[in-house]
């Protein structure tokens, strides 16, 4: 078995491969000039203090840093300890193979580069944002949902929680607006399970509130036609637009499979699974909505699948549940259920 200095070592000759995608994903407030990428320090603050080697020179490797102001130096792994705050290097090694999406591709196992960095926005970068993300239980992903009344976080596997998410700011954010903020991640897949894009909810550092940003919410990678994934589907599905819509269906259904389209122009044009024969559509009350839902109707008849709505009672489900609770939501959704579904997917 490899040490966690030999692993160590490996994972810093990967990471160098990719110093720029590492410094765009952990230091997103800097910024490239020439061979180097200059930043405050290693926690991310803007700044010109701390440069990172980009390119192989005389003085110095690809990956390696120093701070000018504090005379710390070292390696990618050692820049994404501290930046992290990790009190041990099995943290960091976990850390950094989740940012590489490790196992590697057969390629790099005999030693070649695995290519160049990601194009930003696409899939690759998609999954590979997931992949450096973890599990949102304890997180402030969690008390951003638990804020929105969504309690039952387990078994969420599509969900993941990063501390410091690059956000870029547009020309309608005020200046001065962080590169950075803590975000919930969520994996955008196939009906077959691949996936195919992420969609990131950046979310106020107190955890209660998305953050105040002009687009607190984005998507990355090929989103068209795929969603956010509760649930394995069979012949019933409810799909609607958002997660924290879809996340209140399932505090009061929880086994019925879910899908969140991101939008109510993705939600219109969602593929459907093969098996699919009813298709419950979780509807928000505007006309974004009425529009999804007639081309979704359009479709489902043309592929002869049968298409139910379920209406909140205020503008969505989620001001359903955080205004009447679990027991009046359930007791909204399940008055709209088929009747073959209600004693298939009633809560025991």
């Amino acid at each position: 078995m490899r040490t966690l200095s030999a692993r160590a070592a490996e994972l810093s000759e990967r990471l160098a491969r990719n110093a720029q995608a590492v410094c765009r994903h952990y230091l997103p407030a800097g910024r490239r000039e020439g061979r180097y990428w200059m930043v405050g320090d290693v926690a991310g603050a803007p700044g010109r203090s701390l440069y990172v080697r980009l390119f192989e020179t005389e003085r110095g490797r690809v990956g390696n840093w120093v701070d000018a102001a504090t005379g710390e130096h070292g390696d990618l792994v050692d820049l994404i300890r501290l930046n992290q705050r990790h009190g041990r290097l099995a943290e960091t090694i976990e850390e950094a193979e989740r940012f590489l999406a490790l196992p590697p591709p057969a390629d790099d196992q005999r030693g070649r580069s695995p290519g160049p960095p990601a194009r930003a926005g696409s899939p690759t970068a998609a999954r590979r944002l997931f992949a450096a993300s973890k599990p949102i239980i304890g997180t402030h992903s969690a008390t951003y949902l638990q804020s929105r009344g969504i309690m039952h976080l387990a078994d969420l596997p599509a969900l993941r929680f990063h501390p410091r998410c690059y956000y870029r700011p547009n020309d309608d954010d005020v200046p001065g607006t962080p590169g950075a903020f803590p975000a919930l991640i969520a994996a955008v897949t196939d009906h077959d399970g691949n996936q195919t894009g992420t969609h990131r909810t950046w979310i106020d550092p107190s955890g209660c509130m998305k953050a105040a940003v002009a687009s607190p919410r984005r998507a990355m990678g090929n989103i068209l036609g795929a969603a956010i994934r509760f649930g394995k589907c069979g012949d019933v599905m409810a799909a609607g637009e958002g997660i924290e819509t879809m996340l209140s269906v399932r505090e009061a259904l929880p086994t019925l499979p879910l899908a969140a389209a991101t939008s109510s122009s993705h939600l219109a044009a969602i593929l459907f699974p093969p098996d699919l024969r009813r298709l419950y559509v979780a509807r928000d009350r505007d006309a974004a909505g009425d529009a999804a839902f007639a081309i979704l109707n359009e479709r489902a008849q043309a592929a002869g699948i049968e298409l139910l709505p379920l209406m909140p009672l205020l503008g969505d489900f989620n001001d359903d549940l955080q205004r009447a609770g679990i027991d009046g939501l359930g007791q909204c959704l399940i008055a709209q259920l088929h009747g073959a579904d209600r004693g298939r997917f009633l809560p025991r």
